[in-house]
């Protein structure tokens, strides 16, 4: 019998009070699991470690590896510590341990809980570890959010990142300090601003001195900070200076909870209303002096722009640039040269040396856009493939595959949960569990399966709204025929059809420029 081990260390561990701890250790678990898989005879396949997670986080990589592997049937048997190594969350213990993994083959073992899948009599005890380790997440995260939210309306910083022009005081937990060579630059950026200079004009002048934008800095000085995602990251932008002139803790106070997770199982962060935000004046230091800040948040409300509501610009983050991968801006021209709009690289006004510097009229990718739509409709109806190429209803199809499986699932789980009631009550007349116990247990499984309940209906529901969008979206044929031979394109067509589209620099000698449409399709 060939055993895969899984160990896995996360952040509370550490914390532990006595290093030895077993628990505080990955090599001793090693040695623990080794050593029991040892007695037991079985060959060892492989070690699957991962190191600072938690026990909710679906993204480990470890983890991830060895399901892989599992559903390979490259081993016979996973071995843990305990079943919340493995998992905390009690629909992973029913999707795993409780569904595939017999399915496929393996058998789950875990030491110090004494689960094993091999033995169906405990399957009840596994059941009521994973609602166990549920609850435990679920009481961590409101323990945690309730003294993280204790510590911003106090106005303690606990961000994991220290705001450009501060760092974090090595005396004092929660508190900024001034960084003296990015503060110069921050106010330099206002004072720039209260003189006239433009937001775009202002990061050109920093990037052509070579000074680093916030994340380059910190990463030049060894400071933390969030890596980022796009080329060119080291470059002073647009939207760096807007939110620099609009941050008040630049002028001592500490405004934080502007994003809020959407739940405790995933690491999904989403905005708050600014009602809701945490403000406390003058918590550190101010880098901007209170008259210099007045002077530019004045100077900002008369630059904004007039804007109507509804109205957003036909290609607005549908275009990026083909050489650095950034969304193109929109600009417009002076009355006496037409008014009209065009799309430019962000990255090209910036510095002079960023990139090529991608250029197109909109009303040029306009009419490219209509005749790549129209080659489409023509290709696809006359040949009459529409219905077997383009599968409008592919992500409804999936959605409603997803919500089916789901309430099986659920539907399987209270079937389980209903008769472990009943096993109970059997338990409890044979004298094998005391009355207190048997009220206890069975309220928690009546309280588990009246949510499975509300899920399976609220499952059900949003299955009848996708029914009757699949129903709506059949009609293939006509949905394509209403933007076969366009003459201008809307904003609703191009959110519809297009992902994104590519534009690159302009063909020297000609006055072509080349496009690559990524379809929604």
């Amino acid at each position: 019998m060939k055993v895969a081990i899984y160990c896995r260390l996360s952040e509370e561990d550490r914390n532990k009070q006595f290093e030895t701890d077993d628990s505080n250790s990955i090599q001793n678990q090693k040695a623990m699991l080794l050593q029991y898989a040892m007695e037991q005879g079985w060959e060892l396949y492989n070690i699957y470690s991962d190191d600072d997670y938690t026990g909710a986080d679906r993204r480990r990589p470890e983890f991830n590896r060895l399901l892989k592997d599992a559903e390979q049937h490259r081993f016979d048997i996973i071995l843990c510590k305990t079943q919340s190594r493995f998992t905390r969350e009690l629909e992973l213990v029913e999707k795993y341990i409780h569904g595939l993994f017999p399915i496929w083959g393996i058998r789950f073992i875990s030491i110090v809980d004494n689960a094993d899948t091999a033995n169906k009599g405990n399957k009840k005890s596994r059941q009521i570890n994973g609602l166990v380790n549920e609850w435990y997440l679920e009481d961590m995260s409101d323990n945690i959010r309730s003294v993280l939210t204790n510590r911003r309306k106090n106005g303690f910083h606990i961000g994991a990142f220290a705001l450009y022009g501060y760092k974090k005081d090595p005396d004092q937990k929660g508190h900024l300090i001034i960084d003296e060579e990015a503060a110069a630059v921050v106010r330099e950026v206002f004072t720039l601003f209260s003189q006239g200079y433009g937001k775009t004009a202002i990061a050109r002048i920093l990037n052509d001195r070579g000074i680093p934008n916030p994340t380059e800095y910190k990463r030049l000085h060894g400071l933390r900070y969030k890596s980022p995602k796009t080329k060119n990251s080291t470059l002073w932008k647009y939207y760096s200076i807007s939110d620099m002139l609009l941050n008040e803790i630049y002028i001592g106070n500490m405004v934080q909870g502007k994003y809020g997770s959407v739940s405790y199982k995933t690491k999904q962060n989403k905005p708050r209303p600014k009602r809701d935000w945490y403000r406390v004046e003058g918590t550190h230091e101010p880098i901007i002096d209170r008259e210099l800040w007045d002077r530019v948040q004045a100077l900002l409300v008369q630059r904004a722009k007039p804007f109507d509501v509804g109205t957003v610009g036909l290609f607005a983050r549908k275009a990026r640039c083909a050489n650095c991968g950034y969304t193109m801006r929109s600009s417009k021209s002076a009355p006496r040269r037409g008014g009209k709009h065009y799309l430019k690289c962000s990255n090209h006004h910036v510095t002079k040396d960023a990139c090529i510097g991608s250029f197109i009229s909109v009303d040029k990718l306009e009419r490219m856009v209509i005749d790549e739509i129209n080659k489409l409709a023509v290709e696809y109806l006359d040949k009459d493939e529409l219905e077997q190429n383009i599968e409008f209803c592919d992500n409804l199809q999936g959605q409603k595959k997803c919500l089916l499986s789901d309430i099986a699932v659920y539907e399987k789980k209270i079937a389980e949960l209903s008769k472990g009631i009943r096993e109970l009550y059997m338990d409890k007349v044979k004298g094998l569990i005391s009355e207190n116990d048997y009220v206890e247990m069975s309220k928690d499984f009546t309280t588990e399966r009246a949510r499975l309940e509300r899920g399976i209906v609220d499952g059900q529901k949003q299955l009848g709204e996708i029914e009757e969008k699949i129903t709506v979206g059949d009609n293939r044929r006509q949905i394509i025929e209403q933007y076969s031979s366009l003459e201008h394109l809307n904003r609703e067509i191009v959110e519809i059809l297009i992902d994104y589209i590519s534009v690159g620099k302009r063909i020297q000698g000609t006055r072509d420029v080349p496009i690559e449409i990524h379809w929604n399709f």
